[in-house]
Parts: structure tokens; C-alpha cells; sequence
């Protein structure tokens, strides 16, 4: 059997060695969620309900245990997945455990002369989720929530470097839940490859790189047109007006672009400034990132890849702040503002997924809405401006499926996440998500 070394990110250490999944125990967790669908898609959306509830309870209790779990596993803060990303895990699971209770349709009726319709809503059966490594518990409890609410049973896998609070998670979910409904299995990207084409398994949801959303999309067609739900890459602009409000935007954008050291698919990642106020926007935000701390990156290889994008800067570009990996232990990256880049520039086209500004200047707002579109990613965008009705007009013309106004990274779980293009397709959060995890039938009978 294989094993993976678990990483500390901040000391470049081996501390825990997990096993992957032989081919074996890969298809008998498949085997146990195909055997436990079916009761558990015949459980009432209230009785799924308690079951949910129940779940959020027990994650909250055993919230200081999942926090150390995520923390030493990812480099992440202590306090900060404890007191938000737990709690928002936890709001994720109430919401859906009533989201299926009231998910409406349309109204049973006669539609055609002596023949009555209905529509329901069925779980489509087996879900392979397949979580990344910037957010494993999050990423985990967003696919998990509306799936189970909608009556599916899963098997997931996280990521291969950070699978430590998804191993917490199976094991909370294992006293739960009834046996088979929730399935961890840990491994490469082998056993991901061989989950997405078992034949018992009826979606695939990932979390991950545009690469690895065209590679399951091949796999899953050849394997039987299976159901597929894709939260991919990101390259969010932030558009910034010359009206706008030049330190909430400097305060706001660097908030959003350093958090988890930019390793974040709605992270902000290209600032379009106005012409006129562009030295000043960089001064600030050039000031701010270099007081900025940050977490390190998950690993030394994404580390390297970090770093060479600004080692191949092309001469026309200038870093402002930051550029070279911090000195000492573990996988850290200056917090870094470049500019002078141009809109084909490598840094510019694609996802860095590192604590890396780009900052261009625009003429107008055509030639910002331009900019904004011209990368193959739309999963989320901002607009700073004071101007009444500036950010709605602009929201409408940028092609993401997110877009902040005078704010960056946000969310509510009443509301939809998912983006377009090489982002992906398919929501999480909101009643939206059940949409993904569930197919829809007509019945039709004969009255007269």
C-alpha cells in the first residue's frame, strides 16, 4: 500500500503519513454509499433535516479538533478557521438541512386534456466529491450539504496533500449518519481518476484547476455521460473608477487578493484602475501589501510554480513590492504588486493562485469591461465606485458569475457561488445547489 506524506506548509515538515485507497477499498466505499442509497434517498426531507442538524451540531462541537486538523495540514490561522470558516461550514449545513423542504416547482395540474402531470424531484444516486487543497473543509462541507439534502449518498476525496480534517469530517459523519451515506477515501490523483469512472458513481462534483476539470470531463463522458458539477480555476479583476473611494478599494483589494496567501479561486487578482489615479492606487496598495502577513502555500511544488511567474516576467513589467519566496522554513511567498504587465502577459492570462496583484490601467469603462473579460476565467469580479448606479451598470456587462461592489470576497449561503467560462459551471450555496445534486422527473396519468 501507498502513503502519502502530510506536510506542515509552515515548516516544510513531514508530520503524519496517510494511506491511499487500493482499487479494492476504493470500490467498496463506492459499493456502501450504491447500498445505502437506497434508504437513504426514501428518508423525508425532514428526517434528512434532523440528520443535517445533527451533523452541524456535531461539527461545531468538535470545532477546536477540526480547526488544529485544517491548520497544521494547510498553514492556515487558528482563530480565523475556528471563529469563521467552521462556523460558515456549519451555516452551510443548517441552511440545506431546510433548503430541500421547501424547494418548489411547478404546480401538479392538467396540462393536457384528460391527463394529469406532477413534477418531483429525485437525488440522481451516488456523488463523487472531490475537494482541493485551499479550502478541504470548506470545499468538503459545500459539496456534502446540498448532496445529502437532496437525498444522494457520497464518497469523498480530498485533495492528496491536505486530506486531515476531511479524515475528521468521515469520522464525525460515521457517527452521525447511517453507515454508507458519507465515504472518505484518501489518495492521488489516480484514485480520483478511478472514483470518477467507477460505474457506480452518478456525479462527479470538483473542486479544482480548469486542467483538472477538462480531465474529468473527458473521463466522465467516456464512462457514461455522467452528471458533473465544476467550480474551477479563477482570475478575478478588481475595477477600480476614478471616483472611487481610493483607500476602502486599497484596503479592500488587498484583503481579498493576501487571504489564505491568495491561494483562493475568487481571490483578487488584476486591479483595472483608472488612468488618472493609478500611481496613487499602487502607492497604497503597494503600501499595504508590504505590511501584509500571509500564510504559507500549500506545497513546494505550487510554491516553485508561484515563483517562476515572476521569474518570467517579461522586461516591460515592474514589481513594486514583494516578488522572491520569504526567508526561512516552510513555503511562504512575499506578498507581491506588480505592474506594467500587458493583457496577453502570462501573469495576466492565467491563475496564479498565489498572493500576486497585477495592476493595469484602463481609458473608460469600455475599455475596462475589456480587460476584465479578455482572460478565459469569469467565476467572480469587483467594481469600486461611489458613483450611484456605476457598479450595477458595470456588474451587468462583466462576464463572472459573481461580481462585488465597493467589496471582494464576501458570501452568504442564501446566495449562489459558481462562475462561468473555464471557471466552471454548476452553484454552490443557495437553494441553486440542490439544482445540481438532483434530476428532475414528469409524471403524466391518464385521467379520463
Amino acid at each position: 500500500m501507498t502513503h502519502q506524506d502530510i506536510v506542515d506548509p509552515r515548516t516544510g515538515e513531514v508530520y503524519d503519513r496517510v494511506p491511499h485507497a487500493s482499487s479494492t477499498q476504493l470500490h467498496d466505499a463506492v459499493r456502501a454509499a450504491a447500498t445505502a442509497f437506497d434508504a437513504w434517498r426514501s428518508v423525508t426531507p425532514g428526517e434528512r433535516q434532523d440528520a443535517l442538524l445533527a451533523l452541524a451540531a456535531a461539527i461545531a462541537e468538535q470545532a477546536p479538533r477540526l480547526a488544529a486538523a485544517e491548520c497544521r495540514n494547510t498553514g492556515k490561522d487558528y482563530t480565523e478557521v475556528l471563529e469563521a470558516e467552521i462556523p460558515a461550514a456549519v451555516d452551510v449545513l443548517r441552511f440545506m438541512a431546510g433548503a430541500a423542504r421547501g424547494v418548489h416547482g411547478p404546480t401538479a395540474g392538467e396540462y393536457v386534456r384528460g391527463h394529469s402531470s406532477l413534477v418531483t424531484r429525485e437525488p440522481v444516486g451516488v456523488c463523487a466529491l472531490i475537494t482541493p487543497w485551499n479550502h478541504p473543509l470548506g470545499s468538503a462541507v459545500d459539496k456534502l450539504a446540498p448532496a445529502l439534502a437532496a437525498g444522494n449518498t457520497v464518497v469523498l476525496k480530498p485533495a492528496e496533500t491536505t486530506p486531515m480534517s476531511a479524515l475528521v469530517l468521515g469520522e464525525i459523519c460515521d457517527r452521525v449518519l447511517p453507515p454508507g451515506v458519507v465515504n472518505v477515501v484518501c489518495g492521488d490523483r489516480d484514485t480520483g481518476r478511478a472514483l470518477v469512472v467507477n460505474p457506480f458513481t452518478a456525479l462527479v462534483s470538483l473542486t479544482g484547476s480548469t486542467r483538472a476539470g477538462a480531465e474529468v470531463t473527458t473521463a466522465a463522458g467516456l464512462a457514461g455521460i455522467k452528471r458533473l458539477h465544476l467550480e474551477l480555476g479563477g482570475d478575478a479583476p478588481a475595477i477600480v473608477l476614478a471616483d472611487a473611494d481610493p483607500a476602502e478599494a486599497a484596503d479592500g483589494i488587498v484583503e481579498a487578493a493576501f487571504y489564505n496567501a491568495g491561494q483562493d479561486c475568487t481571490a483578487a487578482c488584476r486591479v483595472l484602475v483608472a488612468a488618472e489615479v493609478h500611481d496613487r492606487l499602487v502607492a497604497m496598495l503597494a503600501e499595504r501589501a508590504a505590511r501584509t502577513a500571509v500564510g504559507p502555500l500549500n506545497n513546494r511544488t505550487h510554491l516553485s510554480r508561484v515563483s517562476a511567474y515572476l521569474e518570467g516576467l517579461p522586461e516591460h513589467a515592474t514589481v513594486v513590492t514583494g516578488g522572491t519566496p520569504a526567508p526561512g522554513p516552510g513555503f511562504f511567498f512575499e506578498p507581491t504588486v506588480v505592474t506594467g504587465v500587458r493583457q496577453d502577459d502570462a501573469i495576466v492570462q492565467d491563475e496564479v493562485f498565489g498572493p500576486v496583484l497585477t495592476v493595469q490601467p484602463f481609458t473608460d469603462e469600455d475599455d475596462a469591461i475589456r480587460l476584465a473579460n479578455d482572460v478565459p476565467f469569469g467565476l467572480a469580479a469587483s467594481v469600486w465606485s461611489r458613483g450611484a448606479g456605476t457598479g450595477e451598470r458595470l456588474a451587468r456587462r462583466i462576464d463572472a458569475g459573481t461580481v462585488w461592489i465597493n467589496c471582494h470576497g464576501v458570501y452568504a449561503t442564501e446566495m449562489p457561488h459558481g462562475g462561468f467560462k473555464h471557471s466552471g459551471y454548476g452553484k454552490d450555496l443557495s437553494v441553486y445547489a440542490l439544482d445540481s445534486y438532483s434530476r428532475i422527473k414528469h409524471v403524466m396519468s391518464k385521467t379520463t
